[in-house]
């Protein structure tokens, strides 16, 4: 018993030491090997039945050479909200699987009740380098009713358990009839980032670029006179008991046994998880900074190069921004991410810079919320934009100028997510850090759902061996939380990225400490629009404008006014008024974080919001059907 004891533990904790730095790499790990799904084609075929024909084309990229083939794993029975005491099923048919590459192509089918396995490939020969795999099957009672009589095809097409990135989907769905309205989400589960969608006789949807984990969910509308069946396919029990689960067949003993190792499981693998993320944030997750330099500075050629980590610069006050850094990447690189206030804070730079006019205009109603017209001007000749700059000035004026930003609302997600994955890239090139900070926290995010999800797996399997047993899954699920904790806390900058955070908050100790009397007539114009969208990075819009406001009284009485800025126009065109300035953009900064992020809402339960049997709104991993792909 005792052997039995301390076998188990040894196991649990070699489990913990396997499975958490696995869950923590995640993509990244599979990434760094180059393996990936260069391309996901799936054309489904509605019946007039509520069965679907499927063909899968799938281009898959193997790392090395010890790979058989791929796992394709679809979800096939799912719980039903509207009775709990019975499941959905999808049956599954006709499986036939092809390669024009000439991978092996053997087929075996797993049924693991919730889902389907197909497993392609030869355990005695091995494959390398892309490969293409054409995947066919059936799939029974698909569709689903909605109230205003048409029948919806709500499907998580690629799953959440693709732990490598896929480069390119396109899925396309033909039916008894032409689809009406179609729709896309893509990401993690629960977001609701929508991708190209077109209605039509045949509907098609692509999306490009998902990270490991990320999912591709569409949703197609078609007239229910064109089908003949779409009630759901139900049985009795949950989908644990389609399973065959049964109870254990461990001995007494045994159970006994593994109960204890989840007790200690339950103590040891949050203690693990703690240990090994202090140490990495001890290691990598703290900022590098150059040790023979003054704070700010970066050594000059020749000089000692060397790092520390850890501690932080001394602030000494810059009388101007680091040379070169505009302020959205200010923004990016102090706070490790790139906000709705960079991105803000960017627009008004490139009004500043001549390539937009802000014209504030008041609203009407009881909650009084102005609006903003933009309209675009001829840009300044030789200044080139950079990659996000360009991106964010093409998409406010996507449907035309002038325009008002309350006419961006629902419309401007997908620049601003494309907006600030190239700021992101644009800081990593700058060298200010090794890789995005945004992606690092969201492998580590990764990693702690998956030690989460392990839980919940957990919770349902273990009390079937032993209640003791539930350790584990109360372990892997502190774990889980832990590593999410620690994780936003691995992001750090390199020495060069130190050194331009000092200079940026030196720079912004200039804003908040420097007196109107220190600023010149004849710059203060220059200065106040130069400097303004730094301002609106930093959160002291007003006190910046407070500071213009003497100068221009001072420069009033001396016989010299101050021509306003022709870049915004406050409401009732008081031009001459710096507070009525920095109130307005800081009224901007709030509005446009509302509308940028802003997506088109649903209410019931299908991908459009028709009330059908998923219980919410549209969103990636919602719908019937999921799995992921992967090799074996």
């Amino acid at each position: 018993m005792r052997r039995i004891w301390s076998a188990l533990m040894v196991l649990a904790c070699a489990m913990a030491f396997v499975v958490l730095p696995a869950a923590l790499t995640g993509s990244a790990a599979r990434a760094a090997t180059g393996e990936r799904i260069l391309s996901f084609d799936a054309a489904y075929a509605l019946r007039a039945d509520g069965s679907v024909d499927v063909t899968e084309t799938i281009r898959y990229q193997f790392a090395g050479s010890d790979s058989h083939g791929i796992k394709r794993s679809i979800i096939t029975s799912q719980g039903y909200d509207p009775q709990p005491d019975k499941h959905r099923v999808y049956p599954m048919s006709n499986v036939r699987v092809t390669s024009p590459t000439g991978a092996p192509d053997n087929v075996d089918l797993s049924d693991f009740g919730a889902m389907t396995v197909i497993r392609v490939g030869s355990a005695n020969k091995t494959v390398r380098g892309t490969q293409t795999y054409v995947v066919k099957y059936r799939l029974g009672s698909v569709v689903n009713k909605q109230p205003d009589g048409t029948v919806e095809l709500y499907w998580n097409v690629t799953g959440s358990q693709t732990g490598v990135p896929t480069d390119a989907v396109r899925i396309t769905v033909t039916g008894p009839a032409d689809i009406t309205n179609a729709v896309c989400y893509y990401g993690v589960t629960k977001e609701s980032t929508q991708c190209e969608a077109s209605p039509g006789k045949e509907a098609v949807f692509t999306a490009s670029g998902l990270s490991s984990y990320q999912q591709v969910t569409i949703g197609a509308a078609l007239p229910g006179t064109a089908f003949t069946k779409t009630d759901p396919e139900l049985r009795d029990g949950s989908v644990d008991d389609s399973a065959g689960a049964g109870g254990s067949s461990l001995s007494p003993e045994a159970a006994r046994a593994l109960g204890v190792a989840g007790v200690g499981a339950g103590i040891g693998l949050p203690v693990i998880a703690a240990g090994a993320m202090g140490l990495a944030v001890w290691k990598r997750g703290r900022d590098e900074r150059y040790a023979a330099v003054a704070p700010g500075l970066e050594p000059a050629p020749g000089q000692d190069e060397s790092v520390l980590r850890g501690g932080h610069d001394t602030v000494v006050v810059q009388f101007q921004p680091p040379a070169g850094v505009r302020p959205g990447l200010m923004g990016t690189v102090i706070d490790e991410e790139a906000g709705a206030v960079d991105v803000s804070a960017t627009i008004v730079d490139l009004a500043v810079r001549g390539h937009l006019r802000m014209e504030e205009s008041e609203g009407g109603g009881i909650f009084r919320k102005n609006d903003w017209k933009l309209t675009a001007l001829e840009p300044p000749q030789g200044e080139q934009l950079l990659p996000y700059e360009q991106t964010l000035l093409d998409g406010l004026f996507q449907l035309g100028s002038p325009i008002m930003l309350s006419q961006l609302k629902n419309k401007f997600r997908p620049t601003l997510t494309k907006a600030q994955n190239q700021m992101y890239t644009e800081v990593v090139q700058r060298g200010w850090f090794r890789r995005s900070p945004q992606t690092v926290r969201s492998n580590f995010q990764l990693g702690g759902m998956a030690l989460i999800g392990a839980a919940v797996f957990g919770f349902f399997v273990m009390p079937k061996v032993s209640f003791l047993a539930l350790g584990l899954p109360v372990g892997l699920a502190l774990a889980g939380l832990i590593v999410m904790f620690m994780g936003r806390h691995m992001a750090s900058r390199t020495a060069r990225g130190s050194a331009v955070t000092a200079q940026s908050m030196g720079f912004r100790e200039y804003l908040v400490t420097a007196e109107a009397q220190q600023i010149k007539f004849d710059e203060a114009e220059q200065i106040f629009s130069r400097y303004m969208p730094y301002a609106v990075v930093f959160g002291v819009a007003q006190q910046w404008a407070d500071k213009f406001a003497e100068v221009a009284r001072a420069a009033e009485a001396a016989g010299r006014p101050l021509m306003a800025p022709t870049w915004y126009i406050p409401v009732g065109g008081d031009f001459g008024n710096f507070g009525s300035i920095a109130g307005g953009l800081d009224d901007f900064g709030t509005v446009a974080a509302g509308t940028f992020v802003a997506t088109p809402g649903s209410s019931g339960g299908s991908a459009f919001g028709g009330g059908g049997f998923s219980g919410g709104g549209g969103f990636s991993g919602g719908g019937g059907g999921g799995g992921g792909t992967s090799s074996w």
